[in-house]
């Protein structure tokens, strides 16, 4: 890969903040026993059952709220000289 850099290091800090809606106990109970999802952070899964959970999900980068940031990912590669896809 041609214009590559090396040794280059970056950093990012992505905020995402999730609002959860207001919900009964049973809906909660409902939700756990059927997703499981003890293995998420915040303890939902918004690409599953999850979101009907939430009012709203706000980010620069929704993909962070998963795990890794790959908009912010993305973009840094391009500016490292990486040709993407």
């Amino acid at each position: 890969m041609l214009g590559v850099s090396a040794g280059v290091r970056r950093a990012h800090v992505d905020t995402t903040t999730v609002v959860f809606s207001l919900t009964d106990r049973e809906e909660i109970e409902r939700y756990v026993a059927s997703e499981q999802p003890y293995d998420c952070a915040g303890g939902f899964k918004a690409e599953a059952l999850g979101i009907a959970l939430l009012e709203c999900i706000e980010s620069q980068d929704p993909t962070a709220l998963i795990g890794l940031p790959l908009i912010w990912l993305a973009g840094t590669l391009r500016g490292a000289g990486y040709h993407l896809p």
